[in-house]
């Protein structure tokens, strides 16, 4: 059957293709009807219906044999997607065995339906997820060891501070990706279980044998049972939008950075280039920070989405009216948007392009001034550290306007030669000189990914 029309201009930009096939109209279709014959295997294993019913229902549960246009425009009527699907399934059914279509749905509910259904679908979405926060991983673990004694301006309040490393920035950004793919190892448990509760919960139209199915259809769709249905409690779902959140704000992060490295007046790390990438509709000469701009976006865009999760949380007694439905869509986008910002991203992170030159270029901008601390440490053990202070502040001062270098500032200072030599000083004002802990810090993130992947 032909799927509803639907916006896709922008989805290779913004989605990777993979994940919006997990939730497009036949993901969520084909996981509810493997919800459905689930259900009827279970309860054929408990005994509650005949085990000659379970081939035709299964059989019908097949996503392609149903118009979704023509679901579409059931759920306008029917408040939800289940109702018109079990309608239609029980019809299908019947078209081939009359008997079997007494036992579809038996005891479920539609948010029993649409609630595994979708963990049925956010368990393909964490996989694809976490083989994606795996890949850039390891892409970043292997930029930041390659550039981890690669100086360039330390950036505070967007201008120049001490130096660091490219390979401690990149470790910063790995470090990040990691604590990401620790928490989704950490609430898979609470995440990937089943919903079944019935009516209101209680499961009481299966009578003595509603726990028996509710572990056996828990088996049959190799999840978790929890300690009881969940249709009003959301914390689960939520929990998972928020990491997505912190997926996606971290990325926004390696973005921002990036753009910034790419600006012209730093030019320093660009994002790899292609044939017809970054270009502008006018000037011939642009390369714009287009995939950067996708991992800023969904930064942007995805804070929004998880708020409404939020927002949704405080859903009335046992069975939710418009909180649970303002959640259908979300989840399922901030999906697609994260996957599309962990798509952008691994190409960044795979083919950065490094101009080590003009860092080095870079880092004599302020003539010196960067390392006015390196050499204020070392004076202040010799004459005390507020007059070392203010010896360098007066110095730097000087430098600026004098326009001239702070090594040269500092040589004809009596207080200074007194007690640094021109080799000492040569040697502080060396950025390659005064990295600290930067290429620690890249061995330490390099092992918590290794770590991780053990």
């Amino acid at each position: 059957m032909t799927q509803r029309p639907g916006n896709q201009l922008f989805d290779a930009y913004f989605t990777a293709r993979d994940m919006r096939e997990v939730f497009c109209d036949q993901g969520r279709v084909q996981a509810m009807l493997d919800f459905e014959a689930a259900l009827a295997r279970a309860e054929a294993r408990v005994g509650l219906i005949p085990s000659s019913a379970v081939a035709p229902i299964a059989t019908a549960c097949d996503a392609g044999l149903y118009d979704f246009a023509a679901l579409g425009e059931a759920i306008a009527t029917a408040g939800n997607s289940a109702i018109p699907l079990v309608k239609a399934l029980g019809k299908q059914i019947a078209s081939s065995d009359a008997e079997a279509e007494r036992y579809v749905h038996l005891g479920a509910t539609s948010q029993d339906v649409m609630d595994s259904g979708l963990v049925l679908q956010l368990r393909q979405a964490l996989a694809l997820i976490e083989n994606q926060l795996a890949q850039l991983a390891d892409s970043l673990a292997t930029q930041a060891q390659r550039f981890a004694a690669t100086p360039l301006a330390g950036r505070t309040w967007l201008q120049h501070a001490t130096p660091v490393t490219l390979g401690m920035k990149i470790a910063g950004w790995l470090g990040a990706v990691t604590r990401s793919r620790q928490r989704l190892q950490q609430l898979k448990p609470r995440l990937l279980v089943l919903q079944f509760g019935g009516a209101s919960g209680t499961l009481a139209a299966l009578g003595a044998q509603a726990l028996p199915i509710a572990e056996a259809l828990a088996e049959e769709l190799q999840l978790t049972l929890p300690e009881q249905p969940w249709h009003t409690q959301r914390d689960r779902i939520v929990e998972f939008g928020a990491v997505l959140g912190l997926i996606a704000g971290s990325l926004g992060k390696f973005g921002r950075d990036i753009s910034l490295l790419m600006q012209t007046e730093a030019a320093e790390v660009f994002e790899p280039a292609a044939p017809g990438k970054g270009g502008s509709s006018t000037m011939p000469h642009k390369r714009n920070p287009v995939g950067a701009a996708v991992l800023i976006g969904a930064a942007t865009r995805v804070p929004g989405l998880v708020s409404t999760l939020f927002s949704a949380m405080p859903q009335e007694h046992e069975r939710s009216l418009g909180l649970w439905h303002a959640e259908w869509e979300t989840l399922p986008e901030i999906c697609c948007l994260v996957s599309g910002s962990l798509q952008q991203a691994r190409l960044l992170a795979d083919g950065l392009e490094v101009d080590a030159a003009r860092m080095a270029r870079n880092l004599e901008l302020t003539q010196g001034l960067v390392l006015a601390e390196a050499v204020s440490i070392v004076l202040a053990q010799r004459v005390g550290r507020d007059t070392a202070h203010h010896l360098l502040e007066q110095c730097c001062k000087r430098a600026v306007a004098e326009q001239r270098h702070l090594r040269a500032v500092l040589a004809d200072e009596p207080q200074v030669t007194a007690e640094l030599s021109g080799a000492e000083l040569d040697d502080l004002l060396n950025p390659a000189h005064y990295l600290g802990q930067a290429q620690a810090w890249v061995e330490r993130a390099v092992a918590e990914h290794n770590a991780l992947n053990v």
